[in-house]
């Protein structure tokens, strides 16, 4: 049964006195040009959006940890117990701000559920708990990236936007994208990973439609970052030796590696976050706890604390030995998962691109170890492992190329890590099938993939469908006052009623003229479907499915108060499918 969508986005249909005058709303329509400004328009907001919300958690950590003007969080060599208490702080301050928020007391949705549910439109205020959540997880030090906020307003800035000009559902969702990824270009200083974000993660598709829309988005975002001051999250990385034709198989075998580290460490999330809701403690303290427990793996090594921008760059650039990297790659994992499982809000965008770095120089080395010699350079292994293993986790196999491709400026190993992207890609999807956005989804409940649009699906439901009933005929009513109501031709089909009013089943008029029948008997023993029915919010796959379990041609749509409202036929309700389907795929491509 579907859902209503939990959707208050201030906007409200033309009309409302919420949308732009007419004129402008029929300008933006109309035309592709004026579409490419409003994007612009966008991406240099989400730009903004993603330095202030950068400065905002660095500032903390800077206050909280005491840390050098230049100095990231994970890249501090050593750290004073006592500023270590700034992790349960934090987990408390994160409790306070969700309740006065309420924000564990309703269902908050990010892009890319917006785009696959609801056609592109989000809540601002939800928005704005989801940034003010990651905010103060990240500034506070727990293990968790701020791409999600990141992704969040600038996704925000395009539905209010879309919404307020009163956009085609097609349009609103490129926007949407177009929004989400330029706000992870202007952090990562890489517009085509930010495009590739918006395509692969938030839009679902590439279609030439959204392509200059999401690029003029993501180049504005990326200048307004720069024009800011913003340092980019992957500075220039310079690639190890030359890229021989051999080394894609084994880059492919990295891929393998990466794929079965992003299934663990999902699966170890939702595991974790499954164990936390059975303590002996109020959900609204656990976030205190996590932070705790994240203590002592701070002590070990400072590596876990934030995203890990600073640790990811420290490992890149320092030669250390095997048995640290992998000490780090187990000790990061497990503050991942502690920090989400205990409800720190975030996500595992940076984390994962930090620890398939780990497991790159991980994979380069124990090779060396087994053969003896070098067969991969460990610095282009960690490379390739950090876009594997943020495919795995993420998604978006082009997206993590092509970050690769704009930190390092070499194609042959953008090459290799397309090669290993695809490969951990394939794998995740067969055994797993999930991203981790997704994988959360499907963890409340619904059934999505990917950001494809599938809203429309939802949309589509029995009661919408359904030829309404005004009268339904009694059950007791005798066959032979059926025949003089209801003579041959007049209707192939008649719904019945009880005595109280509920649904009684369905009746061939033709059977009630059969000769063998009994014209003294009630209609109601010529009823067939007479437990079978549809609910009204139904929507159009489990109608069908229904339709073809029960080999039925007709169905009456029941109420929960199992009076009847109408009847849906399998013919209508297959023609319409057919219709919606063709202009999904139409307004995909710019058809429309």
């Amino acid at each position: 049964m579907a859902s209503a969508p939990l959707i208050d986005s201030t906007a409200g249909p033309p009309g409302s006195g919420r949308v732009a005058p007419s004129w402008l709303r029929k300008a933006f329509r109309s035309s592709e040009a004026a579409l490419i400004v409003l994007a612009i328009m966008i991406g240099s907001a989400a730009g903004l959006l993603s330095v202030v919300q950068g400065v905002l958690a660095q500032t903390m950590q800077h206050l909280l940890y005491a840390l050098s003007p230049d100095q990231r969080l994970s890249a501090a060599t050593t750290i004073s117990y006592l500023a270590l208490l700034a992790l349960p702080a934090g987990g408390a301050v994160l409790a306070l701000f969700s309740w006065v928020t309420h924000a564990r007391r309703r269902r908050m949705v990010d892009a890319v559920e917006a785009n696959a549910l609801h056609g592109g439109r989000m809540s601002w205020s939800d928005s704005l708990v989801i940034s003010g959540q990651t905010i103060l997880s990240n500034g506070f030090g727990a293990s968790v990236g701020l791409e999600a906020a990141y992704a969040q307003l600038g996704g925000l800035v395009a539905s209010l936007s879309g919404n307020w000009f009163a956009l085609r559902r097609s349009d609103l969702r490129i926007l949407v994208g177009a929004g989400t990824g330029a706000a992870i270009a202007g952090a990562f200083g890489a517009p085509l990973a930010g495009a590739f974000y918006a395509f692969e993660i938030v839009i679902g598709a590439y279609t030439i439609s959204a392509l200059a829309p999401v690029a003029a988005a993501c180049l504005a975002s990326v200048l307004v970052a720069q024009a800011f001051g913003a340092q980019p999250y992957l500075v220039a990385a310079n690639a190890g030796e030359q890229i021989e034709t051999f080394h894609y198989l084994v880059y492919a075998g990295l891929g393998a590696c990466a794929a079965g580290a992003g299934i663990l460490l999902m699966r170890a999330v939702a595991e974790m976050e499954a164990a936390t809701r059975k303590l002996p403690i109020p959900s609204i303290c656990r976030p205190i706890l996590g932070g705790l427990l994240l203590i002592p793996l701070a002590m070990l090594t400072p590596q876990i604390l934030s995203a890990g921008h600073g640790a990811l760059h420290l490992n890149l650039e320092a030669d250390v030995s095997l048995r640290f990297l992998a000490a780090i790659f187990v000790v990061k994992c497990a503050a991942s998962i502690i920090s989400l499982g205990f409800g720190f809000r975030g996500g595992l965008f940076f984390a994962s691109l930090f620890l398939g770095s780990l497991l790159g120089h991980l994979f380069a080395g124990s090779l060396e170890w087994m053969v003896g010699l070098p067969v991969i350079d460990p610095h282009n292994a960690a490379l390739v492992g950090m876009a594997a293993l943020a495919v795995a986790v993420v998604g978006g196999p082009m997206t993590m190329a092509m970050l690769v491709l704009e930190a390092t400026h070499d194609f042959s190993l953008a090459g290799a890590a397309i090669a290993a992207s695809l490969v951990s890609s394939t794998i995740v999807r067969e055994l797993f099938g999930y991203s981790f956005s997704t994988w959360r989804l499907h963890l409340r409940g619904e059934t999505i993939k990917s950001a494809r649009d599938v809203g429309w699906v939802r949309t589509l439901t029995a009661g919408k469908m359904m030829r309404r009933v005004e009268r339904a005929t009694p059950c007791n009513t005798t066959i032979a006052e059926f025949r003089r109501a209801f003579p041959l031709g007049s209707t192939s089909r008649v719904l019945l009623v009880d005595d109280h009013e509920n649904y009684g089943g369905i009746v061939q008029t033709a059977s009630a003229f059969a000769e063998e029948v009994d014209q003294k008997a009630a209609i109601g023993s010529l009823a067939i479907h007479t437990g079978l029915a549809l609910t009204p919010d139904a929507d159009i796959r489990s109608v069908m499915t229904t339709f073809d379990t029960e080999g039925a041609d007709e169905l009456a749509v029941v109420g929960s108060d199992g009076g009847v409202l109408g009847i849906l036929s399998e013919s209508y309700a297959r023609r319409r499918y057919a219709e919606e389907l063709d202009k999904a795929q139409r307004e995909l491509f710019g058809e429309s």
